[in-house]
C-alpha cells in the first residue's frame, strides 16, 4: 500500500483493506502490514481481488472517499462513492480549463513527448555504439529538438499537430535501426495503424492500446472524463484525454517493444496475418506481451515532480492526480511527464 498526493495505492493482488477505528488498515494473508490515519485520504485505489470489508465501504460512503477497484492488468471495474458533490464541479472545472488553456497543455503535451523520444533514442546510442555516428538519426534528434521550439510559436493546435505529424514521421524512419538485434526475423519500414501491416506495428499498436486502457481507469478514479480533451479532437467512443495523456509516456511503451524485439522474446510465431493484409499478436503472442507488460509496470522509477520511487503501473495515476489537482485550482499548471 503506498500513499501518494493524498491517494491510497493498493497494489498488492492479495491485500485486504478494512476499518479500525479511524485508520484504514491493510493486510495480507491475515497480517496487518499498514495502518493509515483517513485524515487526508482522498482517493483509494484498489488493486486487488479480495477488495475491502463493508464497514470500510460504509465509512469511505460517509465520508465520500471514492473506493475505485481496478483490475490487477489496469482495467477499471467499478468505483464505491457517496453522494456525489465534487465530481459535478470537477467536470465543468476540467471543460473551462481545457477550453482557455488547451493551447498551452497541447505545447507542453507536445514539447514533453518530442523530449522524451529524444531520449529513448539517445538511450539506443548509449547501449550500441555503431549507431552514434548514423547521420540520419543525428537528423531526427534535431527535428526533435527544434519541433519542441516550434510548438512554443505555433498558434493553433491544429499547426501543433501538423509539427507533431512531421517529428513522428521523421522518428518512425528511423525506427528499424533501434532494432538492432540482427536475427529479428522482421523489420519496419513505416508506422501503420489501422490496421497494424507487419509485426512491429502490431506490437506498437498493442502495447499503445494497453497504456491508454490504463490511462483511462486513472483518470476515472479521479474523477475526471476521459472522452473530454484537450488536444485529440471529440469523437464518440474515444476516450480523448487518455489519448492526450498517453503522448507523454509512448517512449516506454516504444522502448518496452524494442526490449522485446532486440531480446527476442517475441518472434515469428507470435503473430497472424489475416486474409486483408493486417497483422495480430494470436492468443500466445498476446499473453507473452501482457506478462511482461505486467512485470515492466512492477519495475520503479523515481517520479520526476515527486521525487518518489514508485511501481511504474501507478504513473498513469500519479499524472492523472496531477491534472486533477490543476483543473480544481490546486497547483498552477500541470506538469507533464518528463522520462529521464
Amino acid at each position: 500500500m503506498r500513499k501518494l498526493l493524498n491517494t491510497v495505492y493498493v497494489t498488492n493482488e492479495n491485500a485486504y483493506l478494512t476499518l479500525d477505528g479511524e485508520n484504514l488498515v491493510c493486510s495480507i494473508d491475515g497480517e496487518v502490514r499498514l495502518r493509515i490515519p483517513f485524515e487526508n485520504i482522498e482517493n483509494i485505489v484498489c488493486f486487488s481481488y479480495i477488495g475491502c470489508s463493508p464497514t470500510l465501504m460504509g465509512k469511505c460512503a460517509g465520508k465520500t472517499i471514492p473506493i475505485n477497484f481496478i483490475s490487477p492488468q489496469g482495467k477499471f471495474l467499478a468505483k464505491i462513492c457517496g453522494e456525489t458533490k465534487g465530481n459535478v464541479f470537477l467536470r465543468v472545472a476540467q471543460i473551462d480549463t481545457f477550453r482557455e488553456n488547451a493551447l498551452l497543455l497541447t505545447q507542453n503535451t507536445m514539447a514533453a513527448k518530442f523530449s522524451n523520444t529524444r531520449q529513448l533514442i539517445k538511450r539506443s546510442l548509449h547501449d550500441n555504439v555503431e549507431l552514434r555516428e548514423d547521420a540520419e538519426i543525428k537528423k531526427v534528434l534535431d527535428i526533435f529538438s527544434e519541433g519542441i521550439e516550434k510548438v512554443y510559436q505555433g498558434k493553433s493546435i491544429d499547426e501543433i499537430v501538423g509539427i507533431e505529424g512531421y517529428c513522428a514521421q521523421s522518428y518512425f524512419s528511423i525506427f528499424d535501426r533501434l532494432i538492432t538485434n540482427k536475427k529479428v526475423p522482421f523489420s519496419f519500414s513505416l508506422r501503420t495503424k489501422r490496421p497494424p501491416l507487419d509485426p512491429v506495428n502490431a506490437l506498437l499498436s498493442f502495447i499503445y492500446t494497453l497504456a491508454t486502457s490504463e490511462f483511462a481507469s486513472a483518470l476515472e478514479t479521479v474523477g475526471l472524463d476521459s472522452y473530454i480533451g484537450y488536444c485529440h479532437t471529440l469523437r464518440s467512443g474515444r476516450v480523448s484525454l487518455a489519448c492526450d495523456l498517453v503522448e507523454e509516456v509512448r517512449c516506454i511503451a516504444e522502448r518496452f517493444v524494442l526490449t522485446l524485439l532486440n531480446l527476442q522474446i517475441i518472434g515469428e510465431k507470435d503473430f497472424e496475418t489475416q486474409i486483408s493484409g493486417a497483422v495480430w499478436l494470436n492468443d500466445e503472442g498476446r499473453k507473452k506481451v501482457i506478462g511482461r507488460w505486467q512485470e515492466k509496470k512492477r519495475t520503479m522509477m523515481i517520479h520526476p515532480v515527486l521525487k518518489q520511487k514508485i511501481p511504474m503501473g501507478l504513473l498513469p495515476y500519479v499524472q492523472s492526480n496531477l491534472l486533477a489537482k490543476y483543473v480544481r485550482g490546486d497547483i498552477q499548471s500541470y506538469p507533464s511527464f518528463l522520462y529521464k
